[in-house]
């Protein structure tokens, strides 16, 4: 995806989010986030914008320790004035994505073409998950659905950037693999899970369990927002208990 298409998709769901935050209340629980509240969603997500706009607009080439992350954040506002808030922190972001030069040069901590194409993707994928998670709490019987192919991207992000990394806690004692094919794109992931860090390819093959699904329904599921019973799952059910267990992401 070109880095305009990941700013447009980020304003769109930006919006989405702030209008379903708006009509529900900020104490309301957010089912797919048991631990939270509304209020702790929308301020943890226009915390990460404020938190991203910073990297872009001021090229920041290492990570913000936590002074200067508190320093970005600013001060959360009341309930009543926490969409507003909201609503001008991922404009902020939209407008520091479009402003920013094409060779941007600031820290990121995912492989992309660039500074700039990690900001835009990260953010996008991060306000669509969290934006899912805002119609949760407002009682939407399902979630807005996601365009197919970013739906596409969103889960090779997740699949061959995030639970590959070194550090992730994904681990199973005996090697697993995971097929993940939807059926409305071309990809599909192969996604092998041992003692050593998570190995990910484009590709099918032999599997323990296969995921077949929308783009979007497999996106959701993987980011542990979604029921199973959304798609169809064949072979061995605990290898999605696996991945439930140890695929979780911290917010940076």
């Amino acid at each position: 995806m070109k880095i305009s298409e990941y700013v447009d998709a980020l304003r769109h769901e930006g919006a989405l989010l702030a209008d379903a935050a708006a009509r529900t209340a900020p104490d309301a629980p957010v089912p797919t986030c048991p631990d939270w509240r509304l209020r702790d969603l929308v301020t943890h997500t226009g915390q990460v914008h404020r938190w991203a706009t910073a990297y872009v607009r001021d090229g920041h080439r290492g990570p913000l320790d936590e002074a200067g992350s508190q320093a970005a954040w600013g001060p959360v506002p009341a309930d009543r004035e926490l969409v507003e808030w909201f609503r001008d922190g991922h404009g902020r972001l939209v407008a520091a994505l479009e402003q920013a030069p094409r060779d941007l040069d600031c820290w990121s901590f995912l492989p992309a073409p660039s500074p700039l194409a990690f900001w835009a993707r990260r953010q996008a994928h991060e306000t669509a998950v969290h934006r899912a998670d805002a119609e949760s709490a407002a009682g939407s019987a399902a979630p807005t659905p996601t365009d197919p192919a970013f739906a596409e991207d969103g889960l090779a992000e997740l699949l061959t950037g995030f639970v590959v990394r070194p550090w992730g806690r994904l681990r199973s004692e005996r090697p697993r693999r995971l097929l993940v094919r939807p059926t409305d794109r071309p990809a599909s992931w192969l996604v092998t899970i041992s003692q050593e860090p998570v190995v990910t390819v484009e590709a099918e093959g032999p599997a323990d369990c296969t995921l077949s699904g929308r783009a979007d329904d497999l996106y959701l599921l993987l980011w542990n927002r979604l029921a199973a019973d959304r798609v169809e799952v064949t072979g061995d059910r605990s290898v999605l208990d696996l991945w439930r267990q140890g695929s979780a992401v911290t917010w940076s």
